[in-house]
């Protein structure tokens, strides 16, 4: 099998916190309803409708709300992300030693492919408002042998496509944290990838099998 590489989003490859954080923040005084724009700037991953949920908003406004942000999103968070270190360099590291990318995100995708284009990031796929275990599914779908994440949910898509499951310190989930969650290597940021990339296919070849180790490059 060739190499296949998926990457999350928010955290992993950008850092949308300000934008996201204002613009939560705007949906609650447009809406009434005690939604906490840090809070949920601090703990980026899950999909908006469980995050909605998690504010105890009303089922029946959920639809509405998730609308409203989408319609906030370009011009509130858009403009305020930042790529994190590395992003694009590891992106290119998978190009370089011929594999393929994909983007799998619980971001909705719309939203998801203008990150890509504010950065200029080509990737070969992009799935947008996957979560989890649905994560897993675009993986194998798309045959990602690898995926690189910075959430505990990250690690459980890895895991249901029977991927190795890259974890980076970059977001709400501490490396010890990805670990138990059951990561296979966690790095700091993405700047240490390529290396890491080029260990892995020295030891196990392209067709990116889960080697079955265990281990923090700290």
């Amino acid at each position: 099998m060739s190499l296949v590489v998926g990457f999350d989003l928010d955290m992993t490859l950008i850092d949308a916190r300000p934008g996201m954080a204002a613009a939560m923040d705007a949906l609650a005084g447009e809406s009434g309803l005690p939604l906490d724009g840090a809070h949920f700037a601090a703990n980026l991953g899950p999909p908006l409708d469980m995050v909605l949920r998690g504010f105890e908003a009303p089922e029946e406004r959920i639809p509405g709300l998730i609308d409203r942000f989408r319609a906030l999103y370009p011009t509130v968070v858009i403009p305020s992300t930042l790529a994190l270190p590395g992003a694009a360099a590891a992106l290119d590291a998978v190009k370089a030693r011929g594999g393929r990318t994909l983007v799998v995100t619980g971001k909705y995708g719309p939203n998801a492919a203008r990150h890509l284009r504010q950065f200029g990031w080509e990737v070969d796929a992009l799935v947008g408002e996957a979560w989890a275990e649905a994560k897993g599914v675009a993986l194998r779908e798309h045959g990602a042998g690898i995926y690189v994440g910075d959430h505990g949910g990250d690690v459980l898509g890895a895991k249901a496509a029977g991927a190795v499951a890259v974890g980076v310190a970059t977001g709400p989930y501490t490396a010890e944290r990805l670990l138990a969650e059951g990561a296979d290597v966690v790095l700091d940021s993405l700047t240490g990838f390529p290396a890491w990339l080029d260990g892995y296919l020295a030891a196990t070849g392209a067709d990116g099998a889960h080697h079955g180790e265990h281990q923090a490059q700290r």
